[in-house]
């Protein structure tokens, strides 16, 4: 039996970690999470799954819970306590944007494997946590289904055979429209994904294409490789979750439904595989896939993740940080969507970097950015 944490349980991934627990509970247990203000959905969480900890992001909320069995936190040491549970044998990072950070550094400390959905934790101080996992001898097990799939296609292979990476993108909402046509679309349009469900933040991140380049960066960081060996390539099935490029020239694909379910699963089940009572994939069916290169004129956001990564230092941080307040603007219908580009651009044009940012430096440029007045 493997306990599980999960850090963000009322999201789109932790939601489908849970689907995942049900299914194989003979073989999961989970012994602790954190959810935001959705206490109706705790509630039902630790009433079905008893866990033994939980956390709520506000302290007035324990009380709607103090009637169930279990131990409660709130706020951002609730996160820390559940990330650095006792008992907990892999923690799900599921939880949204950089606030994700600090708890992962703290389960790395305590010894504890991390599935990584939290993408902002490596864009922000990839190196850093890199480092520290690899001191504390913890694995690192991507979530993402692009990650999972370059990860699954490196089992058995050596390092310094990968020429490069092919990570592949839908191209989100938008993927057919001109840039002309962006400036009339609505936040109802944007959250039309085609292929995947997701929450709003990252389907807005996966319509901008920010979210492909935040995978990019994160790839640089999970696979140690030059930002020059990650390749984007638009593939609008989502069949196929990513490649990997051999120095013999091979290719190794891997591909399935689109379903977060796998990935989840399989960085629980890791190195195993368990079965799943779920849609196979079915080649003939499906008859065809599609494959265009990336437009960086078009999709100005990935061209940003490109150079912050390349810039280095802090520039990783405004990027995430100025991101995640312009879409929360866009969810607000206080800016135009386009004009998420435009603040990115602007922030990261002003931006003074500093270099080999410690932990703290990360912290302080994040809150930062998050709390200026963008005058917008």
């Amino acid at each position: 039996m493997k306990n599980i944490a999960i850090l963000g349980a009322s999201g789109s991934v932790g939601q489908q970690a849970l689907d995942v627990i049900r299914e194989h509970a003979s073989q999961f247990n989970l012994v602790a999470f954190s959810v935001g203000k959705n206490i109706a959905y705790a509630q039902n969480i630790i009433e079905e799954f008893r866990p033994e900890l939980v956390s709520v992001q506000r302290e007035e909320d324990m009380e709607k819970l103090k009637h169930l069995d279990v131990e409660l936190v709130h706020g951002e040491m609730g996160l820390l306590s559940v990330a650095t549970y006792h008992k907990t044998d892999l923690l799900l990072n599921s939880i949204l944007g950089s606030i994700g950070l600090r708890p992962t550094m703290s389960a790395i400390d305590a010894g504890i494997d991390i599935g990584l959905a939290n993408k902002e934790t490596l864009v922000a101080a990839g190196e850093l946590v890199m480092a520290k996992a690899k001191e504390k001898n913890v694995k690192i097990l991507p979530v993402d289904s692009e990650h999972s799939a370059i990860f699954q296609c490196l089992n058995g292979e050596h390092q310094q055979d990968i020429n490069k990476l092919i990570i592949t993108a839908s191209g989100g909402s938008f993927r057919d429209l001109t840039r002309e046509d962006l400036k009339n679309v609505t936040l109802e349009d944007a959250l039309n994904h085609p292929n995947w469900s997701m929450g709003q933040k990252i389907t807005i991140d996966s319509a901008t294409m920010m979210n492909k380049g935040l995978e990019v960066i994160e790839a640089k960081w999970l696979f140690n490789l030059d930002i020059n060996q990650i390749e984007t390539v638009l593939h609008k099935e989502s069949i196929i979750h990513s490649m990997v490029e051999f120095k013999d020239t091979s290719v190794i694909a891997q591909l399935g439904t689109p379903d977060m379910r796998t990935p989840i699963q399989y960085a629980f089940t890791y190195p195993k595989r368990a079965t799943r009572d779920a849609e196979k994939l079915n080649l003939a069916q499906i008859g065809q896939l599609n494959f265009e290169e990336m437009d960086f004129s078009r999709f100005k956001c990935i061209q940003f993740a490109y150079d912050a990564i390349k810039i280095g230092g802090t520039m990783p941080v405004v990027l995430n940080a100025v991101n995640e307040v312009a879409v929360h603007k866009f969810l607000n219908n206080e800016i135009s969507f386009l004009a998420i580009e435009d603040m990115i651009e602007e922030a990261m044009k002003e931006h003074e970097v500093i270099e080999h940012p410690d932990l703290d430096t990360i912290l302080k440029v994040d809150a930062a950015y998050k709390s200026k007045d963008y005058g917008v």
